[in-house]
């Protein structure tokens, strides 16, 4: 399939009559053919009203229909082959082994929510049949499931080219909802984007969707993403990236006469605590294993590991020569972009002028481009408690660990937090008792609490939780990965003594299209 620099409005390719965007190989910042012409507001109208005209027909569609659909769009994306493959490799810098684990988590996603679907679980069927004879008041007949939000505005994510990007984990939560879904892609892997796109056009084509169902628009500033916020006919937002990108989307819809939600992932450091009989059974080994969490990707994990807590003592000292010694063995690895690079680097410099971080070690240096060396550096937990500074993302392979006097004053420190997407504890037996008193605090602070293993790693499954507080997420009530992600597109709505030939087949009597339903208030 070539790649010919188009949006995808509907059945159509579009070439776009805005500001140019050229993907960049990070590994030698090569320039990438072909040309990408950004949108304008006259193409986030035409994907906004399309997918409005799309909405009533396919958030109705049949259960087995749609869970078809999602299905075919993995298919065609396994059909790709090596084009997407190494496409994505190019863009994103990320080797092979990567990128094709990344495409089967993204089709396992497409597949997972089309399980989803075929249950019908998430509709959240509830009947309460009339009482007209019940005293002192009568009971109407009342009947509620839950039904798609409309069209979504899905923006791609940079650290994750296909997982969560233009077929990723909020495409397919959405899409399985019932929702068309208009994605803005993004500019760091345009040629990958189309790819992925035109798999998804073909997908509703050979599904026989409505055309509206999917659009993918470019845009090299924040004026195409910003539009499509804008747009009355937009009902919910699904966005990976940075606090500053995901606190303006925020105010967009807000401000809008009728506001919508943003579901937006922004920022974590997920601290890790080491409590003290892990620490002494098995320090060596846990300065390993973060190492090996901290450099995957070359940090560029929404959970990667990017503070640790521990008490100040020997067994502390054992975990950082651990470490030390395990990241001076570790090479340099290309980030994503120029820009996430430069990022890094700003941050790491920071913290090495900070006259009370101390650096503790280093990986591997390059002079090859964009190349991101491994930094871990260490503080105390009065000085951590006093710098807010200490408390930002670096986003890349860098930690801070903070020196506790005990273990009470871990809590202080978990208290400082913002919110995280994870908090991870590592423990033995004798260590319950500290750590029960730390739990409630975790709990109030992150949407994920993990014991004895790092946070590198989402399991996309039905009890996964990939959210968490501000500014971890805009909505803490919500997921971005698993299934429990389909109920940040849906709302209720209740049926009054309506017919039966009026009712949704879901609320119809006698089952028909067997789902688990609340009769009366008894499952059936």
């Amino acid at each position: 399939m070539d790649i010919t620099g188009s949006m995808l409005i509907g059945s159509q390719s579009v070439t776009g009559t805005s500001k140019t965007i050229y993907a960049i190989n990070p590994a030698t910042n090569e320039q990438l053919s072909p040309a990408f012409h950004g949108g304008t507001q006259a193409d986030v109208n035409a994907a906004a009203e399309l997918a409005w005209a799309a909405f009533d027909a396919y958030r109705e569609t049949a259960p087995e229909q749609r869970a078809q659909f999602l299905e075919c769009i993995a298919d065609e994306i396994l059909a790709l082959g090596d084009t997407l493959v190494q496409r994505a490799m190019a863009e994103s810098g990320l080797p092979q082994a990567r990128i094709e684990g990344e495409r089967g988590r993204t089709m396992g996603q497409l597949k997972l929510f089309a399980n989803v679907v075929r249950t019908g679980n998430y509709l959240d069927v509830r009947i309460d049949p009339a009482m007209p004879d019940r005293a002192p008041l009568p009971r109407n007949d009342l009947r509620l499931r839950t039904i798609a939000l409309g069209p979504v505005a899905v923006f791609g994510a940079s650290n994750f080219p296909l997982a969560f990007s233009v077929a990723g984990g909020d495409t397919a939560s959405a899409l399985a909802a019932g929702c068309p879904v208009v994605v803005k892609a993004h500019s760091a892997h345009p040629g990958t984007s189309e790819l992925v796109g035109k798999a998804i056009q073909t997908a509703v084509k050979k599904s026989g969707m409505p055309e509206g169902v999917f659009s993918l628009l470019f845009g090299s500033g924040r004026e195409v993403g910003a539009e499509l916020v804008k747009h009355p006919l937009i009902k919910a937002v699904g966005f990976t990236g940075s606090r500053s990108g995901g606190t303006a989307l925020m105010n967009i819809a807000a401000n809008r006469p009728e506001p919508i939600p943003v579901y937006a992932e922004m920022s974590s450091i997920n601290p890790v605590f080491l409590m003290p009989a892990a620490l002494k059974a098995r320090g060596e080994a846990l300065g390993k294993g973060f190492v090996g969490s901290l450099t995957m990707g070359a940090g560029q994990f929404c959970t990667n590991p990017g503070l640790v807590i521990a008490v100040d003592s020997p067994e502390l000292d054992g975990f950082l020569v651990a470490a030390q010694a395990a990241l001076k063995d570790v090479t340099t690895q290309t980030m994503l972009t120029p820009g996430i690079f430069q990022a890094y680097s700003g941050g790491v410099d920071t913290l090495k002028n900070n006259a009370n971080v101390k650096q503790v070690g280093e990986g591997q240096g390059s002079a090859n481009p964009n190349q991101c060396q491994a930094s871990l550096f260490s503080t105390t937990a009065a000085q951590f408690l006093a710098d807010d500074s200490l408390t930002e993302e670096v986003f890349g392979a860098s930690s801070l660990v903070i020196k506790c006097n005990d273990v009470a004053e871990f809590i202080k420190v978990a208290d400082h937090l913002e919110g995280q997407l994870t908090a991870t504890i590592q423990l033995d037996e004798a260590d319950y008792g500290d750590a029960a008193q730390l739990l409630p605090t975790l709990e109030r602070k992150a949407g994920r609490i993990l014991c004895n293993g790092f946070p590198t790693g989402v399991e996309v499954c039905h009890a996964m939780v990939h959210g968490g507080p501000f500014p971890a997420t805009s909505d803490s009530r919500s997921t971005s990965v698993g299934s429990a992600a389909i109920n940040r597109f849906i709302r209720p709505v209740s049926y009054q003594d309506l017919p039966q030939a009026l009712l949704p087949e879901a609320l119809k009597d006698g089952n028909p299209l067997k789902l688990r339903r609340l009769m009366d208030g008894k499952s059936e």
